[in-house]
């Protein structure tokens, strides 16, 4: 007998199902469980029960709450195995937002709709603050914590099913990556010239690092013979204290080639930190960091951030975060036609697709440039002396000149074959050109659609 019910009052009954025996001790266990209402719910809950057990399904109940599982989770997943920031992150929210919204509903019993009501309700009015909503995407922050926490707690064994898997987070609107205009650039170079983190803000512009990378860098790491910088490590701050630590992601880790400019500022860095060096008595070393105030000491992250938002008042720029040097450096390159395979490599993106999907905003630009340059192949004479890809004048399709001779496509110039005679009401004879195919027939009708 696998489970049975027992009536402990006119509308409550006591479940028992027998559960397997422990496998340390072989003692016997059971599992007991109150049902308060008719004979029939209890049956259900029975029946639910032992279906449970047959599939393996079954989780022993506990009185934790939300609160409780998921500092249990922070403590044995998060801190061990995630970033140091990451798990600041997570602590932060969780105390700030999660716990005071959910953290008394028990473990066990939390359903999708507590989710999705909490969802609305810190669209509306989650700032601690009371003046209005969080973004979508702190709520949306928010659910990939939960989904994590609770997609942990099945994997031990303690839940059944990932209630977030249910929820639907909401939608983040794409919104445009701030970038510095093309044309501020000078400007902005000119105003920050005699400040101390130029070499900062140079560096970040033309290489698309980011300030942790910047701040984390080595001369260890950087080959000016070479032109090229190696990311390695990153630099944070936490609590008050700067340390360091591994890159952001695997794909963090990447090679950047240094423009010659870069690496004549950087050389002539290197000379004053040498020379500075002497001064203090202590020689430069090949461990010290290139950025960095004397004597090695790291520089701090918010004071590079402030001298950034000055330098911009300063030079009546639009403000934007240092970190929008890093997006400003990605754009530039990609109108530049340059490939979105290398832009991804240079940023350190996991994928050229998230690179994309990043900086669609540009994608209408680079649509248009392909076109053009694609008309240009088709429709345009050999490459001239300089490898430059000329189009034919409109006087030249007129003189009966070009692939676009009297107004109609010239077939036989577009095969470049010289050997072939084209005939648009009999067909074509020529040899095969890189075709599947030798079938006459076939050529002829294909030829007859483009004419």
């Amino acid at each position: 007998m696998r489970g049975h019910i027992r009536r402990q009052s006119k509308k409550s009954w006591e479940i028992v199902i027998e559960l397997p025996r422990d496998p340390a001790t072989g003692r016997r266990r059971q599992h007991f469980e109150m049902v308060r209402g008719l004979k029939k719910d209890a049956e259900r809950r029975l029946s639910e029960l032992i279906n449970s057990l047959d599939r393996g399904g079954f989780v022993q109940p506990s009185r934790i709450s939300l609160a409780g599982w998921l500092d249990t989770w922070l403590k044995t997943c998060v801190v061990p195995n995630l970033k140091a920031q990451t798990a600041d992150s997570y602590l932060s929210e969780i105390r700030v937002h999660l716990v005071p919204a959910l953290g008394a509903v028990p473990f066990q019993r939390l359903t999708p709709q507590h989710l999705q009501d909490y969802y609305a309700r810190a669209l509306l009015e989650g700032r601690t603050d009371g003046t209005g909503g969080l973004s979508a995407s702190t709520v949306r922050y928010h659910h990939r914590i939960l989904h994590r926490a609770l997609k942990q707690a099945v994997k031990m064994g303690y839940l059944e099913r990932n209630v977030a898997d249910a929820v639907d987070p909401p939608r983040v609107r794409r919104r445009v990556m701030p970038t510095m205009a093309r044309d501020d650039i000078p400007r902005f170079l000119e105003a920050a010239r005699g400040n101390f983190y130029f070499i900062v803000f140079y560096t970040a512009l033309f290489t698309g690092m980011r300030l942790g990378e910047l701040l984390g860098l080595r001369w260890c790491d950087v080959d000016l013979d070479m032109g090229h910088i190696s990311v390695v490590q990153s630099l944070y701050k936490r609590a008050g204290v700067c340390k360091v630590d591994e890159p952001k992601s695997r794909s963090s880790r990447r090679r950047i080639t240094l423009p010659a400019s870069l690496v004549e500022i950087l050389l002539q860095h290197r000379v004053g930190q040498v020379a500075q060096g002497i001064m203090l008595g202590r020689p430069l070393q090949e461990t010290d960091l290139v950025f960095a105030y004397p004597g090695n000491k790291p520089l701090d992250p918010s004071t590079v951030n402030h001298a950034f938002a000055r330098v911009l008042k300063e030079a009546g720029l639009p403000r934007i975060r240092f970190h929008d040097l890093r997006h400003t450096h990605a754009t530039l390159m990609l109108v530049a036609g340059v490939n979105p395979k290398v832009v991804s490599e240079r940023l350190g993106h996991s994928s050229v697709a998230f690179t994309m999907d990043v900086y669609s905003h540009v994608l209408p630009g680079l649509q248009e440039s392909a076109a053009e340059r694609f008309d240009q192949l088709i429709f345009s004479t050999s490459p001239d002396k300089n490898n430059v890809v000329k189009t034919p004048k409109l006087a030249q399709a007129q003189n009966g000149e070009g692939m676009l001779a009297n107004g109609r496509l010239d077939v036989g110039k577009m095969l470049g074959k010289t050997s072939q005679k084209v005939d648009i009401t009999g067909g074509i004879e020529c040899e095969p050109h890189r075709s599947r195919t030798c079938n006459l027939l076939i050529k002829s009708q294909l030829l007859c659609q483009l004419s």
